[in-house]
């Protein structure tokens, strides 16, 4: 694994190669990045130096992890200070580096309150501003809005967000299994699967080309639809995906004629689920709100140049060149 500047890589498994923010990494490689597991082999660089020998103080990198892991008896400037005091940074260089991530990630009012007296959002700013003082090489973040309800998650992904743009010249390695997360804070996504890679990429290369169904079915939400059968012989394949966003309802008889079983309505967009004797029930997203009630009879129109094919072991393959794009 190489690790270079400025970048964001996201990834769901066991091993990668990064130069970005990853959103999704496996504990493994995570473990051996940070130095607290030995490498089963292969070389471990950053910035073009190996550091598969060094010793976890040594390697330059700083970790926030899942629970944000403060001392309660300890300030949040306390707190923020405490890996650099250990590490025998003097008095005033502590004050400075503190003092400058707090302002960073607006906390400086509560610098002198105790972490029972912050809000979950807050203390994972803290977890956060800990690492940044020790203006490290490379940022490991696991997965550290997953104890965050929903409205803190939102908020927390923009001060990450924010903090990349910031300190552009530090590789951020993000783990999560939330592809939202991946999509909107990752340079580039590297998906992973049992300890294999399955797909490296920008976000929108991965939307928009996947190559297997593992990552068809990880990357959008909702999930891209899959049909097998007739629907995907008569376009040359065992399966073929389709995107809720890339269906539309029309009229006339095809064999996308069905049901609508469901609907959900959130305002800017309506998911409307419909069934048509494929297996699972196929999901269409419409804009606005709908009007559209169980019982319907309706007919989907898929956008031909936005059918992904798949052969039987779930590969890729070209798009059909007479509905498609190749």
């Amino acid at each position: 694994m190489s690790s270079r500047a400025s970048t964001w890589t996201s990834a769901p498994a066991n091993s990668w190669s990064s130069s970005a923010l990853p959103v999704a990494a496996s504990p493994r490689c995570y473990a051996s990045s940070a130095g607290s597991r030995k490498s089963a082999g292969g070389t471990l660089s950053f910035d073009g130096e190996a550091v598969n020998r060094l010793p976890p103080a040594k390697r330059g990198v700083a970790m926030v992890f899942q629970s944000y892991a403060l001392y309660p008896h300890m300030t949040v400037f306390e707190n923020m200070a405490f890996g650099m005091k250990l590490s025998g940074a003097d008095k005033e260089q502590r004050r400075k580096r503190v003092e400058a991530a707090a302002e960073m990630l607006q906390l400086t009012p509560y610098l002198e309150r105790l972490p029972k007296q912050l809000s979950g959002g807050q203390r994972q700013r803290v977890a956060i501003g800990r690492a940044i003082v020790r203006d490290p090489k490379v940022f490991l973040f696991d997965e550290p809005l997953s104890n965050l309800d929903a409205a803190l998650r939102v908020a927390t992904r923009l001060e990450i967000a924010k903090l990349h743009r910031e300190m552009h010249d530090t590789t951020m390695i993000y783990v999560t299994h939330d592809q939202v997360e991946a999509m909107t804070l990752a340079d580039r996504i590297c998906v992973l699967r049992d300890g294999r890679v399955e797909q490296i990429g920008t976000p929108l290369e991965l939307y928009e080309s996947p190559v297997n169904t593992f990552v068809a079915g990880f990357i959008g939400s909702p999930k891209m639809n899959f049909l097998a059968g007739k629907y995907a012989e008569v376009e040359g394949a065992a399966t073929i995906g389709i995107r809720p966003e890339h269906l539309a309802i029309g009229a006339g008889e095809t064999d996308w004629n069905g049901e609508i079983i469901h609907s959900e309505m959130l305002g800017s967009d309506s998911y409307i689920y419909v069934e048509i004797g494929a297996g699972e029930p196929i999901v269409v997203r419409e804009e606005g709100v709908t009007d559209r009630k169980p019982g319907e009879k309706i007919v989907l129109v898929p956008d031909a140049a936005q059918i992904h094919r798949f052969d039987a072991q779930g590969q890729a393959l070209a798009r059909n060149p007479v509905r498609g794009a190749a």
